[in-house]
């Protein structure tokens, strides 16, 4: 392993050449305004382009679903954008496009989201439309039916041909259990088809409401007309009819253990290997985005290294930080031919044991950083973004030295606090949960090595195991 360490960090270190730094990259000036009934407004002038770009979050997602219930929010975040106002779902859409802006709604683990972007000279037509979606949504059956129906059938459809995009949702059901973070965002088969229009305008009149609504808005606009028109548009709309739900810490089961979910015939095996990781707020967050780059974060990390550029087993194997308000995740993910499925696993492993003793020295920290660096600005270009992550910023309070020290804190990470990083988060191998998707006739009596399995046929139709 020490020989892919060795090219890894060669051909990382490549990246440093030419990389843009993200010292001294800030956030604009922006104010925040709190409304009498609750409702944050964040807002950031950006005059240089003609555009405002807009991000709102709503507390609540997946983790207000109800058991079985599970794609409700998303159902509803869905529904938002079909129909809301006095216009129907092709009216809805119409005006949008018509003027060439962008408008969605999406449902995630612990928030709704809406984001747009229009031109300047159309900011009374977006902040109409978005006050519609919130406000007075049509929620119509029809739309409700089509959108239900179209979420189960993409799902049975992966169980076919998109294996790969399974994979969270089975790891996170079966790291987390009964946890509200074990929930599908999008459902499952099951519980879609329980859920009933009814079901969504209860979500609706229980969950969405000026109490737990945040609004950023960045680009080409003044201020002061800018809170007026959102003050109108907000200010006398009432909270959700229940209180803001909290669901307790996760405490997610140890491994080692397995969970192989049966396709057979399958030509390949997809697995995804999890263990507890850390909140958003995780005060080591530079170290630990350094460490997940090295690890799995980017083309040439050790991970994809060994399992693609090495050895050929993968077209691509990757860490995934999943870090909500509450620890969530670290996971590996990857696919390889059936055949091999345990040697992908064995060397996943091994890598993951170069990552815990192997000395990462300043060059592999350099290549690193800089890559990051290099990153991170774009991320902070348009006006679109800006509301992003002012919105995410406000959500989850992280204060603006989230973006403001970040690049600072890049530099001062050095190799011990790397490394100490890397053992605080990074599991030990029989510390992770497995979860295969794949032939079980092929590859039951190898994976047993794991820890003890759990088998469940890829037809089910949920995720839990």
């Amino acid at each position: 392993m020490t020989g892919v360490l060795n090219a890894w960090a060669a051909s990382l270190c490549l990246l440093a050449c030419g990389a843009a730094s993200a010292q001294g990259v800030t956030l604009p000036p922006f104010e925040r305004v709190q409304l009498d009934n609750g409702v944050v407004l964040i807002l950031s002038e950006k005059h240089e382009v003609p555009l405002v770009g807009i991000e709102i979050m709503l507390r609540g997602g997946a983790v207000t679903d109800q058991a079985g219930l599970e794609g409700l929010a998303a159902l509803t975040a869905g529904l938002l954008e079909k129909g809301a106002g006095d216009r129907d779902a092709a009216a809805f859409a119409e005006a949008v496009a018509a003027v060439g802006g962008s408008l969605s709604a999406r449902g995630g683990l612990e928030a709704i989201t809406i984001s747009g972007e229009f031109l300047a000279k159309d900011i009374d037509l977006m902040l109409e439309l978005v006050a519609d979606m919130l406000r007075r949504p049509a929620l119509e059956p029809n739309e409700f039916t089509k959108l239900r129906d179209r979420a189960a059938n993409q799902l049975h459809a992966a169980k076919d041909s998109g294996l790969w995009s399974l994979l969270p949702y089975y790891g996170n059901a079966f790291l987390f259990g009964d946890h509200a973070y074990g929930r599908p965002v999008v459902g499952g088969e099951a519980s879609l088809a329980k859920i009933r229009h009814r079901d969504v305008r209860d979500y609706y009149r229980n969950h969405v409401g000026a109490d737990r609504l945040v609004i950023a808005i960045g680009g080409d606009f003044e201020t002061a007309p800018m809170v007026a028109k959102l003050t109108t548009a907000f200010g006398d709309w009432e909270p959700a009819a229940t209180a803001p739900e909290t669901p307790p810490a996760p405490a997610p089961a140890p491994g080692p253990r397995v969970l192989l979910v049966d396709k057979p015939g399958a030509a390949q095996t997809y697995f995804w290997l999890g263990a507890p990781g850390v909140a958003i707020d995780y005060p080591r967050r530079a170290a630990l985005n350094l460490a997940n780059t090295l690890f799995g974060g980017s083309f040439t990390s050790m991970l994809n290294s060994a399992l693609r550029i090495e050895s050929g087993l993968t077209y691509g194997a990757f860490s995934v930080l999943t870090r909500p308000s509450m620890p969530g995740s670290v996971a590996v993910t990857s696919f390889t031919p059936v055949e091999s499925t345990v040697e992908a696993i064995d060397m996943t492993l091994d890598v993951l044991r170069e990552l815990h003793s192997a000395e990462l020295g300043e060059d592999a920290l350099a290549a690193a950083r800089n890559y990051l660096l290099g990153q991170f600005p774009t991320g902070l270009e348009t006006a679109r973004q800006i509301a992003g992550t002012l919105a995410q910023i406000e959500f989850y309070g992280l204060g603006r030295d989230y973006v403001d020290a970040y690049g600072a804190a890049l530099h001062a990470v050095d190799t011990a606090a790397l490394s100490a990083t890397i053992e605080e988060v990074y599991p030990r191998a029989d510390e992770l949960v497995f979860v295969l998707l794949g032939d079980a006739e092929r590859i039951r009596e190898d994976i047993a090595k794991y820890g003890a399995v759990t088998e469940k046929p890829i037809t089910d139709p949920d995720f839990s195991p």
